[in-house]
């Protein structure tokens, strides 16, 4: 949110600090400011010229203008605007002299982008102004950003006025209220409003224009609204923009003679109803969506956007004016679900005070006289409300507030500040005051004694308090297993070398579908905060690879993992959250297969008595690689590389595991295993097999020929290559054999290794021994 400081000062008109000062004072008392853009820098120096003569230079685009820059005298400048001709008024700059294809240039003649009036840089500014006269109503400026999050709750300061209030109670300066409400005009109103649900719309006033002009605004007000980003388009838009900026009033202004009957309907949708809008869009709508309509039908998407049909045009002679409050929550769902996101939609999902229509209302018609002279109001204004009780006073005892706050305050000091915030205070008994809300801030903000002490607090100064550790019991937290084992797993895999990352529980249809998933089956989301965020996730892995996606475009090698939950579909109550653990190994050379036994490490070093069972492959899996990780006869997760087509380049391994699964696993009861007492022996053996034969298989066969005495079997590596044929591999394991009661003798571990070798070989595999 974009703030001018010479608005500012125009409603705080005693305001001497400086820009730099006034956002401290507003991060520090009312809402955090995010820094200050400078603009129209050249607008301090610059005033109205005449160009008196124009001359092409050769081989350049420039031309030679000498021109009547007022008290700066005759100057010659180089310019290459296409509008550069004789007897145009325009803006000069004095920036200094400078040699431009052969001319020395003393100046500039601007462009209005230039300036900072609007955006348009096809040429220079034209000016119906007196020759060395400043331009009227521009200046340099300093802009105040200000973190939209800091002010969700505050509907007021969505507009200047609103924080000018803020400014001068901060620094004790008078307020001046730009609104005069003696020009609403009295009498019948020329047009009808009807409202369908009050709930939806508290308030919609309206008054009839004629003798409108539509044409380019001033160009004060283009400069006014450019600095704080908004686009100058016409006067009338402009005015609208102008109120909505000023007041956080959002208006609208329809073409009357482009309406059709006599009376604004504000009324649900129809469903399937067809609504064209400003943007060039067709909508289709349905009952959850509020429109102003005529007797045609919608005209307005209520608190969102105007319509096509009924928009401003050069044309317009006669306008209606709109000024209304509608349901917040409404207003939020209608943009959430047409993706229409706009200044004025954002300001109603804010909870808009609906006293403040009619002030809109009495502002436009002072800003219209000055920028189309001939208008002039038809009729009375069209106010249609819901007559609400004001809400009740709120009784806030001194004693109890100071405990709250932290610190002593004069019962005095209470009060001013309350007071200079525009809240009606009486003391009908010492020390507990009667505080009543005003109307801007009763809608979502103020309602609790609770509320008035961070009224307070935050002017006597957050700082003036004493940090003091609250006097409250402590005690430990219930056990939570369930955290403290995604605990260990996170340090485990943080040991290994991973990075973790925090993905949306939100995923596209696109990316459900690169999975192979049915979009079909996952919980859909009924607004979602984007157009690529429309399901709930019942898999990691669309996540992780978009991670993997995105760095692999910076990085050669990275490890990645994830902890967060599946949500899964359930036809009745609540989908299923599963956590889940998904790491990832990325390397753009090799072959991959590095990166499937890291996994394979990592998954073993959470639960060691985890066993590989090669599968089919998934869609998303490589065809060759993709197993199984099985415990306790159950399957807890699953280690496969990522299908060649869903990555660009190199390659992706990937361990997806069940962690309620695996705490379960994990925690099975663990039986005591004496040290060992007597020495035991260990022997290599070699397997030769296929190429695409399983270590793991070999291992099982190993294990079930080897007998009691073996202890483990072990992989040691494998071999491929002369002199052994193609399509053939050397597996290597390490058996080790031993006994709890003795030491065994050569013969009986010479015995062991016989019987293997022979097994193996009653299998058809050839070993090297």
């Amino acid at each position: 949110m974009l703030f001018s400081y010479n608005w500012i000062r125009e409603l705080v008109p005693g305001l001497d600090q400086p820009a730099e000062s006034l956002e401290r004072l507003i991060t520090i008392k009312t809402a955090e400011c995010e820094g200050i853009e400078r603009t129209g820098a050249l607008l301090e120096t610059a005033c109205a010229a005449r160009v008196e003569s124009v001359e092409p230079i050769p081989n350049s685009h420039n031309a030679k203008a000498v021109v009547d820059a007022g008290r700066y005298g005759i100057r010659t400048v180089a310019c290459g605007a296409p509008n550069c001709r004789v007897g145009v008024i325009t803006a000069y700059a004095p920036i200094g002299k400078k040699v431009i294809a052969g001319i020395e240039s003393d100046g500039m003649l601007a462009s209005a982008a230039e300036l900072g009036i609007n955006k348009d840089h096809s040429g220079i500014i034209e000016l119906d102004s007196q020759v060395g006269a400043p331009l009227a109503g521009c200046l340099p400026d300093s802009v105040i950003e200000i973190d939209n999050k800091s002010i969700t709750h505050r509907p007021d300061l969505w507009g200047h006025f609103g924080m000018a209030r803020e400014v001068a109670a901060i620094t004790r300066c008078r307020l001046v209220d730009p609104v005069r409400m003696d020009l609403l005009p009295a009498g019948p109103p020329a047009i009808r409003v009807e409202i369908e649900d009050a709930d939806l719309c508290p308030r919609y006033s309206a008054l009839v224009f004629e003798g409108v002009t539509v044409r380019p605004s001033p160009e004060w007000l283009q400069c006014r609204l450019t600095a704080i980003g908004l686009n100058p388009i016409s006067n009338i838009v402009d005015m609208t923009n102008f109120v909505m900026a000023e007041l956080a009033q959002p208006m609208h202004a329809f073409d009357l003679d482009k309406l059709h009957g006599d009376t604004i309907f504000v009324r649900r949708a129809k469903p399937g109803e067809r609504f064209r809008a400003l943007n060039g869009e067709e909508y289709t709508l349905d009952p959850s969506n509020l429109v102003i309509a005529d007797a045609a039908g919608a005209i307005g998407l209520a608190g969102v956007m105007g319509g096509l049909d009924s928009a401003i045009g050069p044309e317009t002679r006669r306008v209606v004016l709109e000024s209304a409050c509608f349901h917040p929550g409404s207003i939020r769902k209608t943009a959430a679900a047409l993706k229409l996101r706009t200044d004025a939609s954002m300001r109603f999902e804010k909870a808009q005070d609906p006293a403040n229509t009619v002030r809109g209302i009495a502002r436009a018609i002072e800003v219209l006289r000055d920028i189309s002279p001939r208008i002039r109001t038809v009729g009375g204004v069209a106010d249609q409300k819901e007559d609400v009780d004001p809400p009740a006073a709120i009784v806030l005892r001194l004693e109890w507030l100071e405990r709250k706050l932290g610190r002593a305050v004069a019962a005095a000091e209470v009060q001013d500040i309350l007071e200079r915030l525009h809240f009606g205070v009486e003391e009908p008994t010492p020390g507990i005051f009667s505080v009543t809300v005003p109307s801007w801030r009763a809608t979502k903000d103020i309602s609790l004694p609770d509320d008035l002490v961070e009224e307070v607090g935050r002017m006597v100064g957050y700082d003036s308090i004493t940090p003091a550790a609250p006097l409250v019991p402590s005690a430990v937290p219930p056990p939570n297993p369930e955290r403290r084992f995604q605990h260990e797993v996170r340090n485990v895999l943080a040991d290994l070398g991973f990075t973790e990352v925090y993905n949306y529980s939100f995923l596209s249809e696109e990316a459900a579908r690169a999975f192979g998933f049915d979009p079909a089956g996952h919980v859909r989301v009924l607004n979602p905060i984007a157009s690529d965020q429309v399901l709930l996730r019942e898999s990691l892995l669309p996540g992780i690879w978009k991670n993997i996606l995105e760095n692999s475009k910076h990085r050669d090698q990275f490890r990645l993992f994830e902890i967060g939950l599946e949500i899964h579909k359930r036809y009745e109550g609540l989908p299923e959250e599963v956590p889940h653990a998904v790491a990832a190994i990325y390397d753009r050379s090799g072959d991959g297969a590095a990166g499937l036994f890291e996994l394979k490490h990592a998954a073993l070093a959470l639960l060691p008595d985890l066993v590989v069972e090669p599968v089919e492959a998934a869609p998303y899996e490589h065809p060759a690689r993709s197993a199984n990780l099985v415990a306790g006869g159950e399957r807890v997760g699953r280690l496969f590389e990522l299908h060649p087509s869903l990555i660009e380049t190199g390659r992706a391994a990937v361990l997806d595991l069940d962690l309620h699964l695996l705490e379960v696993q994990g925690a099975a009861a663990v039986k005591y295993t004496p040290v060992r007492r007597y020495p035991a022996s260990a022997f290599d053996l070699s397997v030769i097999a296929g190429e695409r034969e399983y270590a793991s298989r070999l291992e099982s066969a190993i294990a079930s020929f080897g007998g009691p005495l073996v202890e483990s079997v072990a992989f040691v590596r494998q071999y491929s290559g002369p002199p052994l044929e193609a399509g053939r591999k050397s597996v290597s394991f390490r058996l080790t054999v031993g006994s709890p009661e003795r030491t065994l003798s050569s013969e009986e571990v010479a015995d062991v290794r016989a019987r293997v070798i022979e097994g193996m070989r009653g299998l058809g595999y050839e070993l090297r021994v």
